[in-house]
């Protein structure tokens, strides 16, 4: 085991089988990558007799902002990726997609940037699934967790916005789709939202798979929405249970370890509401605690899955790395 941090941010090795944005955050497409990509850009795992696969998508090197964290400072920002084992440079937010093959089902659980979401070197979710040997032909289900550009870009085809998986049944949250596809909400957001938002009521509406589901229920075999709203209003986290084991899929409720799970009070510009973010962050990390379940975040780093433990009034996080 490898110390990262005085909070006990731990990597591994060897994965166990059984376990309001503003404009300034944005930076132009072509910046240098310096963070490499795994030599593996997936890995394949067991929860129960669920296979879950994890692929890797890609990495935004966020340029430090004094907006970002809107109760920390820039230098409390890199103090707590260095204790992280982090380069203080820049706020590492890497990302990976989860398929779970449960109950006779393929399940795609959100889909990645699609090459496409401002910042991101990304766009390797074909690659590493057909490397993985999964047919995203045969892809039945998705969920997506919320519709930022990161989780519902892939969707769609960069330039023309043709489905990618247009037989596959697409489920979302009622909540989460009325509030973008509302023609309103173009006119409420920021400026850096509202492309975002037009791309979603130009697609999303005229889709014929995709389907609403209001709060907590069953949307595949062995997997559950889990109300966790707050980065967006209707995000949600997956649960999936199998054969008495079960995994957290927790997306964006916690979206940078090093920042908001040391520190779950800190809050981030890519939460709508930093209260109730802050809320559904701190009841989810407990609930994973008195349950002793496994979590996979979606922009933890890669492959993401871990436990998390109390650290004093605060939190840790332990990864298991391919």
């Amino acid at each position: 085991m490898i110390e990262l941090s005085r909070r006990n941010l731990l990597v591994g090795a060897g994965l166990a089988t059984s376990f309001g944005l503003s404009s300034r955050l944005l930076v132009d497409d072509a910046f240098a990558q310096r963070t490499p990509a795994p030599t593996k850009g997936f890995i394949t795992y067991k929860v129960g007799t669920a296979e879950v696969t994890a692929l890797y998508d890609g990495i935004f090197e966020k340029p430090h902002d004094p907006n970002f964290i809107s109760n920390a400072s820039v230098e409390d920002t890199k103090a707590a990726m260095v204790k992280a084992g982090l380069s203080p440079d820049f706020v590492s937010i890497s990302g990976t997609v989860t398929v779970v093959k449960n109950g006779g089902k393929t399940i795609l659980c959100d889909s990645g940037t699609g090459g496409y979401a401002p910042g991101w070197a990304s766009g390797n979710i074909a690659a590493n699934m057909l490397a993985a040997g999964i047919d995203p032909a045969k892809i039945d289900i998705v969920l997506i967790s919320h519709f930022h550009p990161d989780h519902i870009f892939g969707l769609m085809e960069k330039d023309t916005n043709k489905q990618i998986y247009p037989n596959a049944e697409i489920v979302v949250s009622d909540v989460e789709y009325k509030f973008w596809t509302d023609p309103t909400v173009i006119d409420k957001l920021p400026e850096a939202r509202k492309g975002l938002a037009r791309r979603i009521q130009a697609t999303f509406p005229a889709w014929k798979n995709m389907k609403q589901v209001s709060g907590p229920a069953e949307v595949a075999p062995g997997m559950t929405f889990v109300m966790t709203p707050g980065h967006t209003p209707g995000h949600r986290a997956f649960l999936l249970s199998s054969d008495k084991e079960s995994l957290m899929l927790s997306n964006d409720t916690m979206y940078v370890p090093a920042l908001n799970v040391a520190h779950p009070g800190w809050r981030g510009a890519y939460d709508q509401d930093g209260a109730v973010a802050e809320a559904s962050r701190r009841a989810l990390m407990d609930q994973l605690i008195a349950d002793k379940m496994m979590v996979a975040g979606f922009h933890f780093p890669f492959p993401g899955v871990g436990m998390i433990a109390k650290d004093g009034a605060d939190y840790a996080l332990t990864l298991n790395k391919a």
